[in-house]
């Protein structure tokens, strides 16, 4: 059997510990050294502010159906219709649809007879 090597360092083994603080103080010192370079250049693309008015994501068709909203023919009567309307309603606050989506995404849930009565109307 062959020996076995031994190491010629008297350099102690590193604990757990050390290894991370090791590595903390590295990345530390790497970042800070990225944020002096960047602050030292000059580049006049770059975005050093708010580059507008953040605006809030308004739900798509995709979305609107996603959540399941009943679809209405036409023949449920008044109750049919409340619950569509109740229901409908519900759906374009869930699926944060936009005002001016709202008619053209609810007119997407009618089927059969009032589908025809829509096409006739718009």
């Amino acid at each position: 059997m062959p020996p076995k090597r031994t190491s010629t360092s008297d350099a102690p083994a590193m604990t757990q510990a050390a290894i991370r603080k090791l590595v903390a103080d590295s990345v530390t010192a790497a970042l800070e050294a990225q944020a002096t370079t960047m602050a030292g250049t000059s580049n006049p693309n770059r975005n050093i502010g708010p580059t507008g008015i953040p605006v809030g994501k308004t739900g798509n068709y995709k979305e609107f159906i996603s959540c399941q909203p009943f679809y209405f023919n036409g023949t449920k009567g008044v109750v049919g219709l409340i619950r569509w309307f109740e229901r409908t309603k519900s759906v374009f606050s869930r699926s944060k649809c936009a005002k001016e989506n709202n008619v053209t995404f609810a007119t997407g849930t009618l089927t059969d007879d009032a589908l025809s009565w829509w096409n006739a109307y718009a």
